[in-house]
């Protein structure tokens, strides 16, 4: 993205974040809008991965161990890293979406929107009441979320209705049924695909939901969906080669990591490999000091 075009490295002077930026890209042709998923809280942790080149990273506070005022500041410090935020919510609650919202964020991830009803809610809790949208219901109160947009609280108000964007999650059987209603709901920008709540909602067992032809039959499903209405596509990925694989299979946004599996996965590996070295220098050391020929009974 240029300079001319961008007056910070992820906003516009119009307010377009670099997350919007990242899906038009990657609806015309271009790589996929590609991120980070964030569950243990810290300010120096979010800057920390929103400085890794991920387009956006998202503060997870439905299973993440991120309170309120966490959130806040985790939303500040990825923009500070040069990454748009995004926040999942941990329900569809209208005063969740709110407190996202006035953080600053670039766009809410609301998990199981399972009916076009519930979307349509979802919709109205995250727009302000305007002539394009006089079902909106947000209170006109955001005191942070300007900066967050390079932009003064009137340019705020005027735009945030087309800035922020509404992800929805398709994670039971019941939102594929819906999907494709729930992705014809003006004002749905996303379906992003929750595959182990997917499997799980289907009987099976949730790691196992990439081998199971039902499941991968929701998903095209969705993917469907979502590209007949002119909607994003999203999934969650835990590593570069399933990003990879939904990018081939026309997904638009995913994440390829989180922190939590970073660290686990990273410290279990070297803890294992540390104690077969340790063992093996044991062994060694046992092998030399009994080269003497003492016999040990």
């Amino acid at each position: 993205m240029s300079s001319t075009e961008f007056s910070t490295a992820i906003v516009s002077s119009s307010g377009k974040t670099r997350l919007r930026a990242s899906l038009e890209r990657a609806k015309d042709g271009g790589s996929p809008s590609i991120g980070q998923w964030m569950e243990f809280p810290g300010y120096t942790l979010a800057r920390t991965i929103a400085g890794l080149g991920s387009d956006w990273v998202l503060v997870d506070c439905e299973h993440g161990n991120i309170t309120d005022n966490e959130m806040y500041l985790a939303v500040g410090a990825i923009m500070s890293g040069g990454a748009s935020p995004i926040v999942r919510v941990p329900a569809s609650e209208p005063w969740m979406m709110k407190r996202a919202l006035d953080s600053g964020t670039h766009a809410v991830m609301i998990p199981m929107c399972e009916t076009p009803q519930q979307a349509e809610d979802i919709v109205r809790a995250m727009k302000y009441p305007s002539k394009e949208w006089p079902n909106g219901i947000r209170g006109a109160g955001a005191m942070f979320a300007p900066a967050n947009f390079s932009q003064n609280g009137g340019d705020y108000l005027r735009t945030a209705n087309d800035n922020i964007l509404v992800i929805v999650q398709i994670e039971s059987r019941l939102a594929v049924e819906n999907c494709e209603n729930i992705a014809a709901v003006d004002g749905i920008d996303m379906l992003f695909i929750g595959p182990n709540d997917l499997a799980a909602s289907m009987g099976y067992w949730a790691p196992d939901h990439a081998k199971i032809p039902e499941v991968q039959e929701a998903t095209a499903r969705v993917l469907k969906a979502a590209k007949s209405t002119g909607k994003y596509a999203g999934h969650f990925a835990l590593s570069a080669d399933i990003a990879a694989q939904r990018a081939q299979q026309g997904f638009e946004f995913m994440n390829c990591g989180a922190d939590i599996v970073a660290v686990t996965a990273w410290m279990a590996t070297e803890m294992a490999k540390c104690k077969s070295l340790l063992a093996e220098s044991k062994a060694v050391d046992g092998k030399s000091t009994n080269e003497g020929g003492l016999a040990y009974s």
